[in-house]
């Protein structure tokens, strides 16, 4: 099993915490051979919001984990406890993955982890951290970033995110992908994707488009275009436009073409098809142009994954693929 251990002091945001604790402290999903240790590390009983908390162990246990998550920080104007960003700097010089969500980056911040590393936080809250850690390079406009050992989320949903992509990186896509189903949120969303869009977001599920992904995911061996999905979602082309930007910040094709390299990946980790194979069951007709959009998307050849991750199943790796900085698709 991997150790991970969730660090918890007082002033700690209880949206984020909860959620680490759902996604590294559940039952293993179908798929996966082994699963995660989570433990609880604190000084001792601390509040979260309106809870109270009895961590399982105390803070100089971050240093034996092989993963330290860092829930977000309610008074970004109040300094983290000293006890804590040194418990966190331990925790990193003994080899552990340390990863914030929301605004936990200012306590990795303040114990150097971020120094000389691009980073990212809460939209609402980047300027501040810019500006109190100006060696670090803040990027407002990201959902997380993966810079190796250290890792960064936005606020709250983009959490999830982060953890999802933990273990994407970890157990692989279809391992990933089989969370999220339980979980019953999106199995991915880009790193690079902006933290918010200037119009609404529909209610999941009471959306135009609720209908029209279904049915396109268990299509995508098909030729589809714009115009496809526009007929089926009984709407213009314009409209259908609208609708995307609206529910998932990017355009039709650019959502499209995410879910075949996303099936790509997982047809990669856990089949021995061909690439002309993959290519024909995610809809990019041939290896040709599967290896030109997975490469310029994922950062390496379809080829190197599948070696990466056969490799790191044989022998058991820290899930980072090499030459692939921040997200697995982009």
């Amino acid at each position: 099993m991997t150790a991970v251990a969730l660090a918890v002091t007082d002033g700690m945001l209880h949206f984020e915490l909860a959620l680490a604790c759902e996604v590294f402290g559940s039952h293993a999903p179908a798929g996966a051979d082994s699963w995660y240790d989570l433990s609880l590390c604190g000084p001792g009983a601390v509040r979260a919001g309106r809870f109270r908390l009895e961590p399982d162990r105390g803070l100089d246990a971050l240093a034996g984990a092989d993963t330290v998550i860092v829930p977000g920080w309610v008074d970004v104007d109040q300094p983290p406890p000293a006890e804590l960003i040194d418990a966190v700097r331990a925790a990193h010089e003994a080899g552990a993955r340390v990863a914030s969500l929301c605004t936990g980056a200012f306590v990795l911040a303040a114990a150097g982890l971020l120094e000389g590393r691009r980073a990212t936080t809460h939209w609402a809250h980047t300027q501040v951290l810019a500006e109190r850690h100006p060696r670090v390079t803040v990027d407002p406009d990201v959902l997380y970033v993966d810079d190796g050992r250290v890792l960064t989320s936005a606020g709250k949903a983009a959490a999830m995110d982060l953890c999802l992509h933990l273990v994407r990186l970890d157990h692989g896509s279809a391992v990933a992908n089989a969370l999220a189903r339980r979980l019953v949120v999106p199995p991915h969303r880009d790193g690079g994707q902006a933290q918010f869009v200037t119009t609404p977001v529909p209610a999941p599920g009471n959306h135009p488009l609720a209908e029209l992904f279904p049915w396109v995911m268990a299509r995508l061996d098909q030729p589809l275009g714009v115009e496809d999905l526009a007929r089926r979602a009984r709407m213009s082309s314009r409209h259908l436009g609208r609708h995307f930007r609206s529910v998932t910040g990017t355009t039709p094709l650019q959502w499209l073409l995410t879910q075949r390299i996303r099936r790509a990946q997982e047809l990669l980790e856990t089949t021995d098809d061909t690439l002309d194979a993959i290519a024909t069951a995610t809809g990019m007709g041939t290896a040709t142009t599967l290896r030109r959009h997975f490469h310029r998307t994922v950062g390496v050849p379809p080829d190197a994954y599948r070696r990466t991750f056969r490799v790191r199943a044989r022998l058991g790796g820290d899930g980072q693929l090499p030459g692939i900085q921040g997200v697995i698709v982009d």
